[in-house]
Parts: structure tokens; C-alpha cells; sequence
């Protein structure tokens, strides 16, 4: 099994031109189905994914892209950023005929993976992402012009945007985590590959065209590596292993703590995108509107219910009866941001008091429980994107009874596996038998977000 995988390695790295094309060839598929739906008229409401390109290009982005690129990340790690994400492709290519300017301090703020999924997030609720081409075009198309920009500006060949600015790239490193593949490096053979037996140096190897600028003599993660192969066999230290899928949540991340990465766990994926998912069904969103709504009226201040905005700022298609007010925006950030901040906040309490109950108080023994909930903000996410995908194959007369055995049945798993990491993480940090209490409030946040995932299905009702 291990030469298998090392020559699977070896096969990306060998096969690289390859690899450059199939790239391509995904980027004029992407841009295809991004910019025609975009210049089309809308279709009717009997469009079908079979019979209209705009239908098509919504189901494959929204329906399979973006759900099934998460679940690849679990499955594989960043394969899909080193061998088929079209962003990667274009910023890098754009960065081998660009300026070459050095990466610079602002760019290497670690908080951009956490503003750049929210900003987007909220954004993409604002001019309905989902269900509008032009709105696809905006949001993605915006995005990967960014991407263009910043390849050609810095770094000379590499990808300066996906490791600091691109919107997912948080998300995909976390998700990552849990792979059961990387690419190990084996620290005493690099050293040993340094120098001959007597000790002498020996001729420098020519290094790695590493695209996301790993430090690979000293990576432990598979988070920032984006699976292309280039660097394996490397000094004979390289090469691609299986790993166990909890090990490194478990072993690395309570060495490589980040209150960013935190944020984005707790007031990103578990705040922020369950708020966008559900502000539609919401009725607390529904009573928010209508009081503010009255609130305006009664002291004659009108221009917030008027709907002309244009389509690139708020939702404004006025022939489909779908048209935002400056209200509904206004309150739809309002609710996102109060939902993200309200879930970040008690699920953050949950997890400090289970570090508190651990032990004395550590910032780093937080952190790396935050961890533990990956696998349930990486389920939750899907879930959402996913709700999509039914509904399409709903409106195509195909049967979905099955879909909530599934929702169950992932739902379920994640919360399993999020709590197997917390007993591990608690267990890596020789907490003893405080472990047994610190397990309680990681339990009640667990059992919050499946509760608020069995009212969004309808499975429960308050």
C-alpha cells in the first residue's frame, strides 16, 4: 500500500504538463458555463438541467461543484486546488508572465481566510448567488479576476492568492485536516540527503516549484499542501502516505494553534453560513423586516422600502417578482451577522468552558478543541450547499424520499466524529479524568447545531 501511494505521487509529478492541460480544460469549461447563462435571458420556470444552459451551469456549480469539491477535501485532501481548480490555474499562470513583486505585509494578515469567506458569504445572500447567473458571474467571476490580478502583481510562477486571499482557502485547509492522504516528509532523510557519508556537503538539489509556498522540509499538515505531486520524491524525503484521518486534528493542530482558524470554525462555518442558510425559513428574519418596516413608516422615512438597487448590490430582477429593498438588505446583513455572532459566541463559550474543565485555563487547549468540530462545520456546510442539489433533482420529477436518511445518516456521523476528536484531543493533552466533564459542553454544542439542522429539515418542531 505504501509504494502504491508513493508511486501515485510520483505519477502527478511525472505527468505534470498533463495535468497543466486538464487544467485548462476545466478553466474554459468553468468560464463557459460562467459568462453564457450570464448574457442569456432568464429562463422560464419549466426550465429543465437538460434542456437550458442557465439551469445547467446552476446545477453543476451549485448542485455538484461547490457541495462535492467540500466533500473531495475529507476525502482526498487539496487535490482538487492542485489539479483541477481553475482559480489555481489562472493565478498561476498569471504570476509565471507577471511583475514578480514580493508578497506583501498586509497580504500575509492571517485573518483574511476568516473576512474573505464571510464578506463573500453575506455578499453572495445579498444578490443571490444561487439562483442568478449575473450574480454567479459577479461573485465568482469577481473572485477569479482578483485571482488574475494578484498572480500577475507578486510572486514569480506561484499561487500567492490561494495561499493568503482566496475565499475558501480557509475552509479547504480545515477540511483537509481530516484526510487520509498527505504527502510525508521524512525530516532525517532530508538532513541525511544534505551531505555525502564523510560529511561533506553534496551538490544542491533543485528545488520544488512548491506553487502554494509550503515550507516542505518542516510540513507536518496537509492544510496549505495542494496535492499536484511536484514535490514528491524530494531528496528521497517526500513521498505520498496514508495517514489515519484524526491524526492530525489530534497530534498537530495543538502545536499549530490559531485563533483564526477558531473563527472561522466557530463564528465562520458554524455562525455565518448557517445564518445565510437560513434566513429564508426564518420567521425571527420575517419579524425583523415587518417591525422595521413599520417602525420606518410610522416616522415617514421611506426610501428603505424602495427595491430599485441594481442587481450587483442587491437581488433586482423585478420580472421574476424578485427585487430586495434597501430594508431587506439592510436587515439581511443584520440577521446573518447577529445569527453568526449569537452561534460564534455560545458555541465559543461551550468550548472554553470544556477547556476550562480540562485544566487550568490554556488558550492553546481552546483552540485545538475548536478543532474537534471540523468534521461537524464541514457537514454543515454540505448540508446547505446540498439543499440546492435536491431541490434541482426535485424539480427534474426524480424521487428524493431518500435524501433524509442521508441528511440523518451524515448528520449523525459528523457529531460522532467531532466528539471521537474532542475525547482524543482531551486524551493527546493528558487531562486525565477532568476529560470525562470537559466532554459535557462539547456534547450540548454538538447537540445545538444538530438540533438547529433537525429544524431546518423539519424533522423537529419547537
Amino acid at each position: 500500500m505504501r509504494m502504491l501511494l508513493a508511486r501515485c505521487g510520483d505519477w502527478l509529478r511525472d505527468h505534470g504538463p498533463l495535468l497543466r492541460k486538464l487544467q485548462w480544460v476545466v478553466v474554459f469549461m468553468y468560464l463557459g458555463l460562467l459568462v453564457v447563462p450570464a448574457v442569456m435571458p432568464l429562463p422560464p420556470d419549466s426550465a429543465r438541467i437538460l434542456d437550458n444552459i442557465t439551469v445547467f451551469a446552476q446545477f453543476v456549480f451549485w448542485g455538484i461543484w461547490w457541495p462535492f469539491v467540500l466533500l473531495s477535501m475529507v476525502l482526498f485532501g487539496r487535490l482538487w486546488c492542485g489539479v483541477l481548480c481553475p482559480e489555481g490555474a489562472m493565478t498561476e499562470w498569471a504570476a509565471r508572465r507577471g511583475l514578480g513583486l514580493p508578497i506583501p505585509r498586509w497580504m500575509r494578515w492571517g485573518g483574511w481566510p476568516f473576512v474573505a469567506f464571510a464578506c463573500t458569504t453575506v455578499f453572495g445572500q445579498m444578490v443571490s448567488v444561487y439562483q442568478y447567473p449575473k450574480a454567479a458571474l459577479l461573485v465568482l467571476g469577481g473572485s477569479t479576476v482578483a485571482a488574475v490580478i494578484i498572480g500577475f502583481l507578486y510572486t514569480r510562477g506561484k499561487r500567492a492568492w490561494c495561499r493568503h486571499l482566496c475565499p475558501v482557502n480557509g475552509v479547504f485547509a480545515l477540511l483537509s485536516k481530516l484526510a487520509p492522504f498527505h504527502y510525508r516528509v521524512d525530516e532525517a532523510a532530508w538532513k541525511a540527503s544534505l551531505s555525502d557519508a564523510s560529511g561533506r556537503k553534496v551538490i544542491p538539489v533543485v528545488a520544488v516549484d512548491c506553487a502554494p509556498l509550503m515550507p516542505l522540509r518542516h510540513m507536518k499538515g496537509a492544510g496549505g499542501c495542494h496535492m499536484c505531486g511536484r514535490c514528491s520524491g524530494h531528496r528521497g524525503a517526500i513521498s505520498l502516505a496514508a495517514r489515519a484521518p484524526n491524526r492530525e486534528v489530534v497530534e498537530v493542530a495543538g502545536r499549530e494553534t490559531d485563533p483564526w482558524q477558531s473563527a472561522l470554525i466557530l463564528f465562520g462555518l458554524l455562525g455565518i453560513a448557517l445564518g445565510a442558510f437560513h434566513w429564508t425559513v426564518s420567521d425571527i428574519f420575517i419579524a425583523m423586516k415587518q417591525a422595521s418596516a413599520e417602525w420606518l413608516v410610522e416616522r415617514d422615512i421611506l426610501w428603505p422600502l424602495d427595491d430599485g438597487a441594481p442587481w450587483w448590490l442587491l437581488t433586482h430582477y423585478p420580472e421574476h417578482n424578485d427585487s430586495f429593498t434597501w430594508l431587506d438588505g439592510g436587515v439581511l446583513i443584520a440577521f446573518i451577522g447577529g445569527f453568526g455572532l449569537v452561534s460564534g459566541t455560545l458555541l465559543s463559550l461551550l468550548v472554553a468552558l470544556a477547556a476550562r474543565f480540562a485544566g487550568p485555563w490554556e488558550a492553546r487547549r481552546f483552540h485545538h478543541l475548536a478543532q474537534s468540530l471540523i468534521p461537524m462545520a464541514g457537514c454543515s456546510v454540505f448540508l446547505g450547499l446540498s439543499s440546492l442539489t435536491v431541490t434541482l433533482i426535485k424539480a427534474e420529477g426524480l424521487p428524493i424520499g431518500w435524501t433524509t436518511d442521508l441528511r440523518a445518516g451524515l448528520l449523525g456521523g459528523a457529531v460522532v466524529w467531532s466528539l471521537w476528536l474532542a475525547a482524543r484531543i482531551l486524551r493527546h493533552g493528558k487531562s486525565g479524568w477532568r476529560g470525562v466533564p470537559a466532554m459535557l459542553p462539547m456534547i450540548a454544542a454538538l447537540g445545538l447545531l444538530a438540533a438547529f439542522w433537525s429544524l431546518q429539515f423539519g424533522w423537529i418542531e419547537l
